[in-house]
């Protein structure tokens, strides 16, 4: 946790009783992840939680692959697992541990409540059982197979341990009630047959526990205190006590639920985001329009503004949906605290400024950043032929323009008043060159000195530059809810999500720039270099975020 001041959430006041009343005398909390696919926005709010309560009351916390189904599992995904919980700024405790690590004494638990009379084979179809599970108002009814005897179940449990019976042709199910109100106690499989390679055990395995068996017994195993789920886990919750209460499992961990974190023009299925890689929507898992914690780190997210974001959204148990612009101000924030500035014309308009020696180039400083005195200035080289950007000029305009106009004057940024002479145009009427003239003597000059110009432009040195793409990424889907009801969420991804610009015009102190350096370009945005397209020959930016929210004005337009 990053703010020891605020309120506590609920979840820490358990904590903190637990500790005070010595229910506890060390929080040890977990955070399991399915191996299934990379992590995603609402991953990072149950890592920040779990980690964060571990580090705040000086406890542990384990990462422990949910590896229990090996059709769809990845050992690309488990490490991808570990490099986003460790780019998050945690480490957890020991070695990363894995559900399948402690498959052999959950097979020998399962052997214990078959022999205490707690758990039977059962030779119904998926399909079959679903018939005899009933629905929220009707209770299920007893399997056929439900009162086979325990010598019975052994053996047969031994078989599909031996691999002697085909996927699906039976599995291991809890004998609990068929009538309960709660569907997850009507006699809840246990093991089911896979004849599938594991990523960790290979071929030893042919049958695999199911996520809701496996989960308590790998928290009691590991000494788990709080063991920390989202909401939609609070139904299964008397499963898992079951399973601990009939079980000798050497400890009694708890489990706690809280709401996920569910946010706007967003989609977290994993189904849907691995649907929008395999179908090559987007470039990969770590595309920075993915709100995976691999894209969002391409992107140029920081660490800290995610967990600030994890801060702000809070931790409840009402389940309900953040605006994403929260995100949005946490990541400006931060990012407006540690990026130094510059300069980079996106869209280039060359300038001859006419009255300007031609063999002259004037060494200009701006500062690295407008509020940190102690980062220095920067370089910025003058001369004849500048670029500015397109959108900052206009042949003829009206008041509300504040930029470079014919017959009128702007201030370059950090250097002079200029006077806009002259356009010139293609044969296709386009203005590919402007003309224009000096003020002299107005760099570093305010307009208490009686220079007037209507606002300010960036720019850099038609000479002195480093030629750059720039890519600019915005929301993925233009629907606050992309997926929800029975919408395709296919149908909402935004068009202009991605646009490339080639032939940018960068300063050239960005030559120097890292993977691991932010910038702010002046009046564009934060930006970050590409680690996957980038290169020393041909830099390759991607914008982080805009300076501001332009999404809100375009809803209230709308």
């Amino acid at each position: 946790m990053s703010d020891t001041s605020r309120p506590l959430n609920f979840i820490e006041r358990i904590v903190e009783d637990d500790l005070a009343n010595h229910v506890v005398s060390e929080v040890k909390t977990r955070f399991p992840p399915e191996p299934n696919g990379y992590l995603h926005l609402g991953h990072a709010k149950s890592i920040w939680l779990n980690f964060g309560l571990a580090q705040r009351y000086g406890g542990q916390c384990n990462l422990r692959m949910d590896d229990t189904n090996p059709v769809k599992e990845d050992e690309e995904y488990v490490e991808a697992i570990q490099t986003d919980v460790q780019w998050l700024g945690y480490q957890w405790a020991g070695q990363v541990r894995y559900a399948s690590d402690y498959f052999d004494q959950l097979h020998a638990w399962a052997v214990y409540l078959i022999q205490h009379g707690k758990a039977f084979v059962c030779d119904l179809s998926a399909e079959q059982m679903r018939e005899y599970r009933g629905t929220l108002t009707e209770p299920g009814k007893n399997s056929p197979y439900r009162d086979r005897s325990v010598e019975e179940n052994l053996a047969l449990f031994a078989k599909m341990r031996a691999g002697e019976f085909a996927d699906g042709a039976c599995s291991l199910r809890a004998k609990i009630d068929m009538s309960s109100p709660n569907i997850n106690l009507r006699d809840p499989v246990l093991y089911r047959i896979k004849h599938a390679s594991h990523h960790q055990t290979g071929d030893k395995w042919c049958i695999y526990p199911s996520y809701d068996y496996a989960h308590g017994q790998s928290d009691a195993i590991e000494g788990i205190t709080h063991s920390i789920c989202t909401l939609e886990f609070e139904a299964h919750r008397p499963l898992y006590d079951w399973c601990i209460d009939n079980l000798p499992v050497p400890a009694k961990p708890h489990q706690y639920e809280f709401s996920r974190l569910n946010v706007n023009y967003t989609v977290t299925s994993k189904r849907k985001l691995k649907q929008l890689v395999d179908e090559k929507h987007v470039d990969g898992w770590d595309d920075p329009r993915m709100p995976t914690i691999a894209g969002m780190r391409r992107r140029g997210f920081t660490p800290q503004a995610l967990r600030d974001f994890c801060e702000m959204a809070g931790v409840t148990k009402v389940d309900g949906v953040v605006d994403i612009s929260m995100l949005e101000h946490a990541l400006r924030e931060d990012l407006n605290a540690l990026a130094p500035r510059a300069m980079c014309v996106l869209h280039p308009l060359k300038v001859i400024l006419t009255n300007y020696p031609e063999d002259q180039t004037e060494t200009l400083v701006a500062p690295r950043h407008p509020q940190r005195e102690d980062w220095g200035n920067r370089e910025l080289h003058f001369c004849r032929e500048l670029y500015i950007d397109q959108d900052d000029f206009r042949e003829t305009t009206n008041k509300q323009y504040k930029r470079l106009v014919l017959g009128k004057r702007v201030r370059l940024r950090n250097a002079y008043v200029i006077e806009a002479d002259e356009a010139i145009k293609d044969a296709k009427g386009q203005i590919i060159e402007l003309r224009a003239r000096v003020i002299a003597d107005t760099v570093g000059k305010d307009p208490a000195d009686g220079i007037k110009a209507k606002g300010v432009i960036h720019w850099v040195s038609a000479r002195e530059h480093l030629d750059c793409e720039v890519r600019l990424y915005d929301r993925l889907f233009s629907d606050p809810a992309p997926d929800a009801g029975d919408k395709n969420f296919l149908d909402f991804m935004n068009p202009d999500s991605l646009k490339i610009l080639h032939g940018c015009k960068a300063e050239r102190s960005l030559a120097q720039a890292t993977l691991n350096d932010r910038y702010q370009f002046e009046r564009e945005g934060y930006f970050i270099l590409d680690s996957r397209y980038s290169s020393a020959d041909q830099p390759v930016f991607n914008r982080i975020i805009g300076l501001k929210d332009t999404w809100g004005k375009i809803e209230q337009e709308g």
